[in-house]
């Protein structure tokens, strides 16, 4: 799945590799951003990598996000087993970052 949006004057490529994600995930993407921009980010584009690895029962799931920004872009990445938790992680972790870089 390759989906490209426009939010809220954001460019927002998602790529999912090798796997099928929930309808959900889409919304906690918006969420994401928007809690992003409450903490001062001031947003060009969000690109979001989703991936599984390993099979069936022993499959883990990989997302890295890219935070587009004036200056040094930020990136965040996240393995486990649930799409939803590991993006509200990925998001926590970019704030982390810029708040670290400020």
């Amino acid at each position: 799945m390759n989906y490209t949006e426009n939010y809220k004057g954001i460019k927002i490529d998602i790529q999912a590799v090798d796997t099928d994600l929930p309808d959900s995930v889409e919304q906690e993407i918006r969420d994401s951003i928007d809690k992003l921009i409450r903490f001062g980010l001031e947003i060009n584009a969000v690109d979001i990598y989703f991936k599984s690895e390993g099979h069936s029962h022993l499959e883990e799931y990989l997302i890295g996000m890219r935070v587009g920004i004036p200056g040094k872009d930020i990136f965040s990445d996240e393995k486990g087993d649930n799409w939803l938790q590991m993006l509200r992680n990925v998001t926590d972790k970019s704030i982390r970052q810029h708040q670290k870089n400020k």
